[in-house]
This record gives structure tokens, sequence and C-alpha cells, in this order.
């Protein structure tokens, strides 16, 4: 995971919001040379972006990351998660991100049982997203959770 500066910042902000598709590729490419070797068991699962901005890009961003790294590790694609709220995370504040992020998700699917995942987002704040996601497919039989980033953003409200 690197900075959201520069590089990453301009690649990324591209692929979100000026409806830039292909460069899943190369954030999906770095994603894949940083994450070290998993078990050949492990689920790919993407974090599960809000239907409004699917719409808006006319693609999910993290599945397509997801779905890249997937197939670059050869393992499996699984979105097990949902939404189950639409709130905005762009402009909250940390106190209202991490509220958010406390009942965001549900199951779309049963996890299964003692199998490793592999949680999929583009950038990181707060790891709030993360850690709820995290602990709800550990509470449903994940025998370990990995968390695949593939930026940081440096300051939050």
């Amino acid at each position: 995971m690197g900075e959201r500066t520069e590089v990453l910042l301009r690649l990324n902000d591209a692929y979100k919001f000026e409806r830039a598709k292909a460069c899943h590729k190369p954030l999906a490419d770095l994603l894949v040379t940083r994450l070290p070797d998993l078990p050949a068991e492990t689920i790919v699962v993407p974090i599960p972006t809000i239907p409004s901005h699917i719409r808006q890009r006319g693609y999910d961003h993290t599945l397509l990351i997801a779905r890249r790294v997937a197939k670059g590790l050869n393992l499996t694609l699984d979105p097990v998660l949902e939404r189950k709220t639409n709130a905005l995370q762009r402009g909250a504040s940390r106190r209202e991100r991490i509220a958010q992020a406390k009942q965001a998700f549900k199951l779309a699917s049963p996890c299964l049982p003692d199998r490793p995942y592999l949680l999929v987002d583009d950038v990181v704040t707060t790891s709030s997203t993360l850690k709820y996601a995290a602990q709800l497919l550990r509470d449903s039989g994940a025998s370990e959770v990995w968390v695949g980033v593939i930026a940081r953003q440096t300051s939050t409200k």
C-alpha cells in the first residue's frame, strides 16, 4: 500500500471520478505485486460499492479490481458482501465514517467455513470499512481475513 499522492492519486481519481475504467488494470496489478503469497483456497471479496456510484461510473470499481486481483493470484472471487446502507463517505468526517461502516454491510451469500478471505479495496482512510467488513466475515466463519488496499489516504477530518 502506498500513500494516495502523486501517481496513485491521479490514477485512482481518474478511475473513480473520470470514468477511466481501464485504470483498474494497473491498480490491480500493483496490488498483486504487493500482496504476500496467500493460501490457494483464499476467496477474494471486494468491498461493495454503493449503487449510486456504480450507476454514475457505469461499473463497480472495487469489483473490477478484485476480479483482476483474483485472476492474477489464481484465486476465487466471491462478492459475499453487499451494502445495507448507501451513505456517502467522500467528505464525511472520521466520526461519520466510523459510524457508517458499523452498519454498512451484510452477507449476500454464506461464507465458506474455515476458508481464508482477502478483502480488496482501493483506498483506506480510517480503516473502519475494512474493520467492520472483516469482522462480518470472521463472524460468519472465515478462518482468517487478509486485506489488500492500493492506497492510504493521508489525512482525515
